[in-house]
């Protein structure tokens, strides 16, 4: 696992050998996980997100696009 993306709201990892990605709200500890398909086109989205304008505010904000998309729990163990 890599983290791509760490803020104080979400953080964005990827698994090796190109198997996903993993976006997490951490305020609301939901998360999803992107594959083929939807991961590489996350992952373009991103990364022109980032090359407009790499701000945390800014790249938190397309992020927070995301958030009916996590209805996956976020538990600890």
């Amino acid at each position: 696992m890599n983290i791509v993306y760490n803020s104080d709201n979400y953080w964005v990892a990827e698994y090796a050998a190109g198997q996903g990605l993993e976006l997490v709200d951490k305020l609301a500890s939901r998360g999803t996980f992107f594959s083929g398909d939807m991961a590489e086109k996350f992952a373009q989205s991103m990364n022109a997100v980032i090359a407009e304008d790499p701000s945390v505010e800014h790249i938190d904000e397309f992020l927070g696009s995301f958030d009916v998309l996590l209805t996956v729990p976020v538990v600890y163990h």
